[in-house]
């Protein structure tokens, strides 16, 4: 079971279609894509802001993700919606380009012990307004 499970894991990395921003040039593929999922994650900030042109991060008026920082010290934003991804709803992006409404809800220390690629699978790959929506994979994500 567990090495299906690793197969079945790293299948879904090889084929997860991300939004991503490079160390480099912007896009991430192959190598680049595969070291960014296996970095350890040391900080990581559970966020919220207001949803489109809502003044109020409350409830479906807002949207929820988790940055994480890496060795390096790079940011990351992991974060779930409808149509986010292809093949997973949670995604992976460069928090350089976060807007200034995200405020920190939650901090956490991990110490290396997760890596980016466990937050895109606690965060899931599907996408379910009531109950699989970003704000319970933000909090999975903190809690894992």
């Amino acid at each position: 079971m567990f090495s299906f499970k690793m197969l079945l894991f790293a299948l879904t990395l090889t084929l997860l279609a991300v939004t991503v921003q490079s160390w480099s040039d912007g896009n991430l593929s192959g190598p680049e894509l595969t070291r960014l999922y296996n970095s350890p994650v040391y900080e990581a900030e559970r966020l919220k802001r207001p949803k489109g042109s809502s003044s109020s991060a409350v409830g479906p008026f807002s949207h929820s993700g988790v940055r994480v920082t890496l060795g390096d010290r790079s940011k990351w934003l992991i974060h779930k919606g409808m149509n986010y991804g292809t093949s997973s709803q949670t995604v992976v992006t460069r928090a350089d380009y976060m807007s200034s409404n995200w405020k920190v809800v939650k901090t956490g220390n991990f110490q290396g012990r997760k890596t980016v690629g466990d937050f895109v699978a606690t965060g899931g790959s599907n996408y379910d307004f009531l109950f699989d929506n970003c704000h319970w994979a933000s909090i999975r994500m903190m809690n894992q």
